[in-house]
């Protein structure tokens, strides 16, 4: 009877791909998927390493998984966790059967793969980032388009453990967009404007590939550009996918503060961008992130970003207290904010942002969307990315996989509802066109 396996993700729409590109693997090793981590012969647990709340999100599944597997499976421990704290967690956590970093096997018969800068002796010329995926089981789908940093921004320790900056050539990407064979493609990287850079001195394509995406599927969707790199060119070419969806990384507007984070910008630079991009398309979406006390942040700092929130009136909006990460710039900064204000800021941040949100949705009460329905009764449009922001509730007559012109009648915070256009609204608008 062949070998049952159970992957279970953590983390970012990255490690969903390399997630993704491990179950081909596992399948080509001729285990089969298990119904439930309970059942499977063999649990993986793909890990996030980003920051303290995310590594001990990962080590309480770890345990959580490895107290209800079934008697005699393997619990094997990969991802940024493995690869950044492999010889801790062993050692730490005796439950676990094994610790696969990047370019280690996951089961006995596999071949070793690397995602990272530290590949295993024996890994082959390819790597994750390459390897085929089965078919997408939802509409929509994510897509690599390079791993690895080239920036050194003082918070992030991610090109510590995945290395420099990788890009896939073209033609390899639209080869793995065809096999998905998903209505809606969400291109991802850590530094996605930059991709291309390193395979040319000054070089990037990614409005050749955002163009060539968008010949294929009926929505291509980018997440994760640094607001330097969004360029005129790449703005258009956004806004003539279709999909006027802008996920820009800001973390923070204070000019000082942000130069202290080894970073570009300030909160009117940002403005600037987002109002121009709102001249050109008003039904633009903007979604961003931002950290909150991050060593030296001031009241001053935080009272301008809580300003910039304000007026940038952001679809959607996400605030993370500030991690100190091993190895990085900011680790040992001095002017630490203590926990307890940094709680204070978040919950002010937060609640500005709730109400924001919530009104951004009120306002489309009445208006029509094009929807792509992901699931029975569920369904996005344009505005929003799937598993990070809220969703549409849509008649459960609608196709997986269809899209639908529907009318919105309802919001309640992040979520909408919406419902067929009525006969006689159908009509009003042939009669008067």
């Amino acid at each position: 009877m062949a070998k049952t396996f159970w992957v279970e993700t953590l983390g970012c729409p990255k490690n969903q791909v390399d997630s993704d590109k491990l179950t081909g693997t596992m399948l080509a090793d001729g285990l089969v998927p298990a119904g439930a981590a309970e059942e499977a012969d063999l649990v993986v647990v793909n890990t996030c390493a980003f920051i303290e709340e995310a590594r001990q999100e990962s080590i309480d599944t770890v345990l959580a998984l490895s107290d209800a597997r079934a008697e005699g499976s393997r619990v094997v421990i990969t991802g940024c966790m493995a690869e950044r704290y492999g010889d801790e967690l062993a050692e730490a956590l005796p439950e676990i059967d094994a610790v696969a970093g990047f370019g280690m096997a996951l089961t006995p018969n596999a071949v070793a793969v690397s995602i990272g800068a530290k590949p295993a002796p024996a890994v082959p010329a390819f790597d994750l980032l390459n390897l085929p995926r089965p078919r997408s089981s939802a509409p929509w789908a994510y897509v690599k388009v390079a791993e690895g940093c080239d920036r050194a921004c003082g918070f992030c320790a991610i090109p510590s453990f995945r290395g420099k900056q990788r890009s896939r050539a073209i033609a390899d990407l639209l080869d793995e967009v065809d096999q998905l064979q998903a209505r809606e493609i969400v291109l991802v990287a850590q530094d996605l404007a930059a991709y291309g850079r390193d395979q040319g001195v000054g070089q990037r394509s990614i409005v050749a590939l955002v163009n060539a995406v968008a010949e294929r599927v009926d929505r291509v969707r980018l997440l994760y550009l640094y607001p330097s790199d969004l360029t005129g060119e790449l703005i258009d070419t956004i806004l003539a996918t279709g999909v006027p969806y802008f996920d820009l990384s800001l973390q923070h507007v204070s000019a000082p503060l942000v130069r202290r984070m080894r970073r570009w910008g300030n909160g009117d630079k940002f403005l600037e961008r987002i109002d121009a991009i709102r001249s050109a398309e008003p039904g633009a979406a903007f979604r961003s992130n931002f950290i909150v006390g991050y060593p030296g942040e001031t009241e001053d700092d935080h009272d301008q970003l809580l300003a910039f929130v304000r007026e940038a009136q952001l679809d959607w909006c996400g605030f993370f207290s500030f991690s100190p990460e091993q190895g990085t710039y900011a680790a040992d900064l001095d002017e630490q904010v203590p926990v307890a204000l940094v709680h204070e800021r978040l919950a002010e941040l937060r609640e500005l942002q709730d109400a924001i949100t919530a009104t951004r949705r009120d306002d489309l009460i009445g208006t029509r969307v094009e929807v792509l329905v992901d699931a029975p009764g569920v369904g996005r449009s344009y505005r929003e990315a799937p598993e990070i922001d809220g969703v549409i509730t849509v008649p459960t007559d609608l196709e997986v996989g269809s899209f639908a012109e529907l009318e919105v009648v309802g919001a309640l915070g992040p979520d909408l509802a919406a419902d067929h256009v009525r006969r006689d609204q159908r009509e009003s608008v042939g009669a008067s066109a």
